[in-house]
This record gives C-alpha cells, sequence and structure tokens, in this order.
C-alpha cells in the first residue's frame, strides 16, 4: 500500500491482501500446479502425434506453469506483510503475472481458430493446420507478449522506505497519467482485440455447427459443440473483463487532476483487488480446456495410467 493510502478507507483492502489474495492465490497454485502438470506430461510421454492445436494447448499450460511459480511469493508476501528486499524479484514477479495473462488470452484465441479450421478442414489440408504453423504462431506469440511487456518494468516502482518497501502491483504504482496510457493499450490489443477475434470464430463456428446439422437432421451433432462454444465465450468473458475495466478505473483514480475522494479511491481498490485473482484464475481452469478440446486427450491419457498401473500390478505379482 503507498504511503498516501493509510486512511480507513484503505482498511478493508490489507484485510483482503492478508487474507483473501493469500487464499485465492493458494487454491489456483494447488489446482493449476496439478492440471497442468498432468498435462505436460501427458502430451510429453502420451502424445505420439502432435497436432496444431496440441502444439497451442501445450504452449498454453507451459505459460500457466511460470505464472504458477510466482504465486508462492505473491502468498508468502500477502500473507506475512513481509516483501522480498530483491527489486528485481518483485519486477520479475510481477512481469511473469502479466506475461501468463496475455500469452493465455492469445494462445486461447489461437486455439478458437484452430478449432474453427478443423472443422471447415477436418483433413487438415489447410496451411495454418500444419504443425510449423502452429510453431512459428506460437513463437510470434511468445515475442509478441514479451515486447509488449516490456514498458511494464518502466511503470513498476521499485521497493524503496517510501513504499515501505512493497512490491505494488501495476495499478498502484508509477505515474498513474503514463500508466493509465498503457494500460488502455493493454486493455485494446492485449485484451479486446483477441477476444473480439474470438467471438468473431466462435460465431462462425455456431453457424457452420447449425448448417451441418440441418443437413444431418440431428440436433446431437451440434448440442455438445455448441454447448462448449458458450462455456468457452463465458468463461473468457467474466474472468477478464471486470479486472482490465477495474484495473483501468483504479489507475484513472490516482489522477490528482480528476480529485477522486481518499475514500472513493478506496472503494475503487477494494473492487479491483477482489478482481485480481478471478483474472488469474484460468490457469487453474485451462487444464478443462485439454480435456474439452484435445484431440481424444483424455483417452489417450486415461488408456496410458491404466497401461502403466497394469504393469506395475505385473511387477508386483
Amino acid at each position: 500500500m503507498a504511503v498516501n493510502e493509510t486512511s480507513d478507507c484503505f482498511l478493508i483492502n490489507k484485510v483482503l491482501e492478508k487474507y483473501y489474495l493469500p487464499t485465492m492465490y493458494s487454491l489456483e497454485f494447488i489446482l493449476g500446479a496439478i492440471g497442468n502438470t498432468v498435462v505436460v506430461l501427458g502430451y510429453i510421454f502420451c502424445l505420439k502425434k502432435w497436432k496444431s492445436g496440441n502444439i497451442y494447448l501445450f504452449n498454453l499450460s507451459i505459460s500457466d506453469l511460470l505464472f504458477l511459480c510466482t504465486l508462492p511469493i505473491l502468498v508468502n508476501s500477502y500473507s506475512n506483510d513481509q516483501w522480498a528486499k530483491e527489486s528485481i524479484l518483485c519486477d520479475s514477479n510481477r512481469f511473469l503475472l502479466h506475461a501468463n495473462l496475455y500469452s493465455s488470452i492469445l494462445f486461447l484465441t489461437a486455439i478458437s481458430v484452430d478449432r474453427y479450421m478443423l472443422m471447415k478442414h477436418p483433413l487438415r489440408d489447410h496451411i495454418l493446420q500444419k504443425r510449423r504453423a502452429a510453431v512459428t504462431v506460437s513463437v510470434a506469440i511468445w515475442i509478441g507478449v514479451i515486447l509488449e511487456q516490456l514498458p511494464l518494468l518502466h511503470f513498476l516502482e521499485t521497493l524503496t522506505p517510501a513504499n515501505n518497501n512493497e512490491c505494488l502491483d501495476y495499478a498502484s504504482s508509477g505515474d498513474p497519467e503514463k500508466s493509465l496510457i498503457y494500460s488502455v493499450f493493454l486493455t485494446v490489443f492485449g485484451f479486446l482485440i483477441p477476444l473480439l477475434t474470438m467471438c468473431c470464430f466462435y460465431v462462425k463456428m455456431v453457424g457452420f455447427l447449425k448448417s451441418r446439422s440441418k443437413q444431418l437432421r440431428s440436433a446431437l451433432t451440434l448440442e455438445k459443440p455448441l454447448t462448449l462454444v458458450i462455456l468457452t465465450m463465458a468463461i473468457f468473458s467474466l474472468l477478464f473483463t471486470p479486472y482490465h475495466v477495474m484495473r483501468n478505473v483504479r489507475i484513472a483514480s490516482r489522477i490528482p487532476a480528476l480529485n477522486v475522494s481518499e475514500c472513493t479511491q478506496g472503494i475503487i481498490s477494494t473492487v479491483y483487488i477482489i478482481t485480481r485473482p478471478f483474472a488469474f484464475l484460468n490457469s487453474a481452469i485451462n487444464p478443462v480446456f485439454y480435456f474439452l478440446m484435445g484431440d481424444h486427450f483424455r483417452e489417450m491419457l486415461m488408456a496410458r495410467t491404466r497401461q502403466l498401473l497394469g504393469r506395475l500390478t505385473t511387477t508386483g505379482k
């Protein structure tokens, strides 16, 4: 918490940071670490033939695991109200956290495009469905996200006695006027444009499914894919939208020229704190996509597990 944020209007924020954030981040770490580790090991040891969708999903899990590495530090810092003294550790932690957020969004967008292309070209004869194209897109996403996040390091405040050596989050540190410009840039290019792209391809996917359902005169072919499309869009919007809205509002409330009262700032900060864990909850939820959207990933993983258990049983005898 910054020096000027010591009034009663910000007391609830201290409580949220000490109990709410560590609890949420701990749950995300446990669930996410288990789910994403299973997925990564499953792909490495069980998947024989990699397709474009598998490449995007694998990169998504790697991104999630990188983010999960930042959570123990955050949990320890918030729960003990004792921050790491190394400024580079604070900056790298925040950088990885935001890099995961936007790489996840982009990989989920790439997956939506891949799903649509698979419906239009089930024989995988389109150039975008080739493994080389998927690898190229994945590398481009990683490079693009890193370049996109580099300015973030400029806006993060270093650990000093003036801010009680606290590792302030991005929305609570730096020059608010310049930070707001960068935050809006991230919101538009890192969230809104991928969201619109995802919506576009999912709408096209629904249209294709409905058309095929009419041709086959069967609603069963439409029900499961359509439910998955709606579920994906709902989760994506509900998790990411509140965070981006409140982050921009939080930064704007700190601009001196707007003369926002201290208690109003406290309320805005409270809502912003509540939205933060939900934005990163995707790292724990994403493994669901491996089971629902992966090419027979669940069957492949279960078959491999039964095979290993069979070997252990035979060895035990």
